[in-house]
């Protein structure tokens, strides 16, 4: 392969120039479907044509309400070749969140699986039904203002579309966050509704790479595509491998995994024993971590040998600018001392987004996510807990994500969210949600004695519920706000 796009390469002709050096190369699988850069070139103008026949397009969101498919690939494809930006939302999410994104971002098309249900729009259309009829041949595809606009629904469930400052063409700024490299093998094992998997699978295709998109999470079957496809690089969240190390040991060792070089997590908190199990099973060189919003103004990255040196920590500032503020704005430069997390571009750099449908936290030119965290000597950043998740328990203020961390420390706690239920006595009481397998013999009482000695009493979880269902939506998000509520008018929680 000689081809590989320079700086401000248009996205929508990434298939073309593959296709006419490396055609009959698998660009994607998912399951039992493949399409070559070839089938993908050539399908994806199709379903421009049909885009740009359904609407006017050019310059505007399509949604797409897709799981991981080949079909999904072909559609993003497809938006940057009709000169419009890709939104991909969960297919799964719930009506009313669904309506408010489409209320704010007004796409000009969504496009679904066959008999997906979107209640009172005319705009809807399958990838089937956008290609039928339609020509292969080559389109002169204006450039899309945005090449992504992932959405965020938050703690509160107000949702807000994040609109990316670059437009559809390449940059370097992605595959070198990640660690992707030319003609790499890309096992994703999440949605492409979350930004991580989306911008690292699009990477890996922007520079002539292969992606296996898993539809869905199976622990041996991510070992097993490893090997299969002599897949290189890898993004998990921890709860995926929790799972993949909760495999016995002569599962796990049914597979070399020798092609794999760089295994990436991100989007929740990795529990220090799982982190130190992974690094021990695969070596300290291959585990790496990212930290950092949709945004991209700023974020860390750690390879498996610093967070041994420096355990808990997310990293250094890898790209961007980072740094703390008290509550009362005055900016913290002493180690290991809490504040706000505030980020912002190098100085000279373009916008990273812009919001619809929210503003952002800003201090003098630099933007807030809500984060609290400290910095260690060295410059390390170790993550305390959102802002807004803050719990005052009789005049004392407490940061759930210290209760949960130590919570998933249990091996088999699977998740557990710590919210502030009323109490007359100290105004809030701690109550932990604890995401246990069903059959795994976990009591609320064995949970407190885990505890015990773990944390101060003061942050000890007053209450303990045990529920063997996901803590997380559709879209993957933890919505503390619906669980607080749901307990609140359940009295005998």
């Amino acid at each position: 392969m000689t081809f590989l796009p320079q700086d401000g390469f248009p996205l929508a002709e990434i298939p073309g120039a593959y296709a006419a050096e490396i055609g009959d190369t698998v660009a994607v699988r998912a399951d039992t479907d493949a399409l070559t850069w070839t089938t993908l070139h050539r399908a994806s103008n199709r379903i421009a044509r049909g885009l740009i026949e359904a609407a006017a397009v050019t310059g505007r969101i399509v949604t797409l309400l897709l799981p991981n498919s080949t079909d999904l690939i072909l559609a993003v494809f497809a938006c940057y070749k009709a000169g419009a930006t890709p939104q991909v939302l969960s297919p799964r999410m719930k009506p009313a969140e669904l309506n408010a994104i489409l209320d704010l971002c007004d796409p000009a098309v969504v496009v679904t699986e066959p008999g997906g249900d979107v209640s009172g729009r005319a705009d809807v259309m399958t990838v089937d039904g956008l290609a039928a009829g339609q020509l292969a041949d080559n389109l002169d595809a204006p450039i899309a203002p945005s090449w992504k606009a992932p959405t965020s629904g938050g703690s509160t469930g107000r949702p807000k579309v994040i609109l990316s400052g670059r437009a559809a063409v390449t940059s370097g700024f992605d595959p070198d966050m990640w660690g992707i490299e030319p003609g790499q093998q890309a096992l994703i094992t999440a949605p492409l509704h979350h930004n991580a998997p989306f911008v690292t699978a699009l990477s890996t295709l922007f520079l002539g790479g292969s992606v296996t998109l898993l539809t869905r999470f199976d622990a041996e079957r991510t070992l097993a595509a490893i090997d299969e496809y002599n897949v290189s690089w890898v993004y998990l969240v921890p709860t995926m491998m929790r799972r993949i190390t909760a495999l016995p040991d002569e599962v796990r060792e049914r597979y070399a995994l020798s092609s794999l070089r760089s295994v990436w997590h991100c989007a929740e908190p990795c529990p220090a024993w799982l982190k130190r199990k992974w690094i021990t099973w695969l070596g300290p060189e291959r585990i790496w971590e990212l930290y950092g919003g949709t945004e991209a103004e700023a974020g860390c990255t750690l390879r498996g040998d610093e967070w041994l040196d420096h355990p808990g920590s997310v990293g250094q500032v890898t790209w961007g600018e980072m740094k703390l503020l008290d509550a009362d704005g005055a900016e913290i430069t002493q180690p290991n001392v809490s504040g706000e997390i505030y980020m912002r571009v190098t100085p000279g750099s373009d916008p990273t987004y812009r919001y619809i449908g929210a503003e952002p936290t800003l201090q003098d030119g630099w933007s807030s996510l809500g984060d609290m965290g400290q910095f260690d000597a060295d410059g390390y950043l170790y993550l305390l807990d959102r802002r807004s998740d803050m719990i005052t328990v009789g005049g004392v203020n407490v940061y759930p994500a210290e209760i949960e961390a130590a919570l998933v420390e249990h091996e088999q706690v699977l998740t557990a969210i710590v919210i502030g239920l009323p109490d007359t006595d100290t105004g809030n009481r701690l109550h932990a949600i604890v995401h246990t397998q069903p059959g795994a013999g976990v009591t609320a009482d064995g949970i407190r004695a885990f505890l015990d000695g773990r944390l101060s009493r003061y942050k000890l979880p007053k209450t303990i519920e045990l529920v063997h269902d996901s803590l997380r939506d559709a879209s993957g998000k933890v919505r503390r706000s619906e669980l607080r509520a749901q307990r609140i008018t359940e009295p005998s929680r």
